[in-house]
C-alpha cells in the first residue's frame, strides 16, 4: 500500500544527482571515476568572499534574518543589476531564498495553478519540468538541436502557445548546452510574447558572467516585457558558491511580496553568514573572478577539440556555462563491446561502466540524442576522461 502522496509519487528524481550517486557508489568499490556530471566549478571561493563571512560571524550575525533577505543585501542586489544588466530594480522588487532552485521554485508556486501550462525551450534545466509538475502544472518543451545551436525560433514558440500557457523559461547561457540568445534573438522572441500578456518569462541567469563572447543580455531589458519578467540570478556558478546556497530574484513588486509570503511558510529567511558574504561578492568588480571564466574557455577548447577526434559525436561550440552537449545519436542501435545503445541514457551507463567517466544522459533536460559533459574538472582529468571515452567507442 503506498501512503505516500501523488505529488511526491509523480515527481522524477534528478538525473544529475542520481548519476553523482552513481559515481560515488562505483569509486566506493575501488573504481576510479572521473566525475563529469555535476554542475558545480572545481574552484575554491575567493578569499575575498571567505574574508566577509569570517568577518560576519565575528561581528555576531546568528540571528535569523529577515525572510526576503537583509536590506543590505537587497540593496547590492539593485546595484548588481543596475551595473552588469543595465535593469532598474528596487529593494522591494528583491528576494534572497536558499539558492536560485528555490527563487525559481518560488515563483512557479505563487504563479501556476492546476492545470495552467508552462512552455521549456529544450533543452532546460532538469528542475524546471520538476518544479512545474510540484506546482500542479503541465508542461511542454519545445525541441531544439545541435544544428540550431541548441535555440528554439520564434515561430516555434508561437506554435507551442495555447489558451493555458501561463509562464515560459528562458536560461542563457543555458544548462545543459552552454548556448546563449543574442538581443536579437531574445527581441524577436519578444514579439511573439508581446501578442499573449497573460504568459510571465523565467529569465534564469545564474552562468551570466561565465560568457566567453559578447554580452549577455537580460530579458527583462525589453521594455514591453519588463513587467512580466522575473530575473532568477544567484552565486553559485560566477563565484565558486554552489554551498552556501544563495539565489535571488528581480521581479515585479506583487511577484516579489508573494514570493516572501510563500518563503516566509517554508524556509524563512537565508543563512546570515552567506548573505553577509553574498553583499561582498555583488559589489565587487567582475574582474575579480575572470580567471575562473578564463580557465573555463581554455578547458572549453581542449574538450571540443579532443570531442572532434572522435567519430560518431557531434559538437558545436557553446559560447556560456561550462558545459558541452554532444550529439551521440550516431551510436543508437549499435553495439559496442556486446553492449547495444539503444538511447542517450545507455551510452551514459556504457561510459560510465566502461570508460569510468560520469556524464549525464540528455533525456533529462529534454533532449535525447546528447549526453551533457561538465568540464568544470582540472584540465588533466578532461584530458585523461576524453581519452578513455574515445578508447571506449573504438
Amino acid at each position: 500500500m503506498n501512503l505516500l502522496s501523488d505529488r511526491i509519487n509523480s515527481l522524477p528524481i534528478s538525473q544529475t544527482l542520481a548519476m553523482a550517486a552513481k559515481t560515488r557508489e562505483l569509486r566506493a568499490q575501488g573504481k576510479d571515476i572521473i566525475g563529469l556530471s555535476l554542475g558545480e566549478p572545481d574552484f575554491n571561493t575567493p578569499e575575498f568572499i571567505k574574508d566577509a563571512a569570517i568577518q560576519a560571524i565575528n561581528d555576531n550575525y546568528n540571528s535569523y534574518t529577515p525572510v526576503d533577505g537583509y536590506d543590505e543585501l537587497k540593496e547590492a542586489v539593485c546595484r548588481k543589476f543596475k551595473r552588469d544588466n543595465n535593469l532598474n530594480y528596487t529593494p522591494n522588487q528583491i528576494v534572497v531564498s536558499t539558492g536560485a532552485k528555490q527563487s525559481i521554485a518560488n515563483v512557479a508556486m505563487v504563479l501556476l495553478n492546476p492545470g495552467d501550462e508552462v512552455l521549456l525551450p529544450a533543452p532546460y534545466w532538469v528542475s524546471y519540468s520538476a518544479i512545474a509538475t510540484l506546482a500542479e502544472a503541465t508542461y511542454k518543451e519545445i525541441p531544439s538541436s545541435i544544428e540550431t545551436n541548441f535555440k528554439i525560433t520564434p515561430q516555434q514558440l508561437e506554435n507551442a502557445i495555447t489558451p493555458k500557457t501561463k509562464l515560459i523559461f528562458f536560461n542563457s547561457p543555458n544548462n545543459p548546452s552552454g548556448s546563449k540568445y543574442t538581443e536579437e534573438e531574445y527581441l524577436a522572441l519578444a514579439k511573439v510574447l508581446e501578442k499573449h500578456p497573460n504568459i510571465f518569462i523565467i529569465s534564469d541567469e545564474i552562468y551570466e558572467h561565465i560568457n566567453y563572447e559578447g554580452e549577455n543580455f537580460s530579458f527583462a531589458r525589453i521594455e514591453s516585457l519588463y513587467n512580466r519578467t522575473i530575473t532568477i540570478n544567484g552565486v553559485a556558478k560566477a563565484f565558486a558558491m554552489t554551498g552556501w546556497r544563495v539565489g535571488y530574484i528581480g521581479a515585479p513588486e506583487w511577484i516579489a511580496k508573494a514570493c516572501t509570503k510563500m518563503q516566509g511558510q517554508i524556509t524563512s529567511g537565508t543563512n546570515c553568514i552567506a548573505q553577509r558574504a553574498t553583499i561582498a561578492a555583488l559589489d565587487a568588480p567582475v574582474s575579480k573572478i575572470q580567471y575562473m571564466v578564463d580557465e573555463f574557455k581554455s578547458r572549453r577548447d581542449i574538450v571540443i577539440g579532443l570531442l572532434n577526434e572522435i567519430e560518431g559525436i557531434k559538437t558545436n561550440t557553446p559560447n556560456g556555462a561550462f558545459y558541452v552537449f554532444p550529439d551521440i545519436s550516431h551510436f543508437f542501435g549499435k553495439t559496442i563491446n556486446d553492449t547495444l545503445i539503444q538511447n542517450a541514457s545507455d551510452f551514459a551507463l556504457y561510459i560510465l561502466e566502461q570508460a569510468h567517466v560520469a556524464t549525464v544522459t540528455g533525456d533529462a533536460f529534454g533532449a535525447p540524442n546528447c549526453i551533457r559533459i561538465s568540464y568544470a574538472a582540472s584540465e588533466a582529468q578532461l584530458r585523461e576522461a576524453l581519452a578513455r571515452i574515445k578508447k571506449a567507442l573504438l
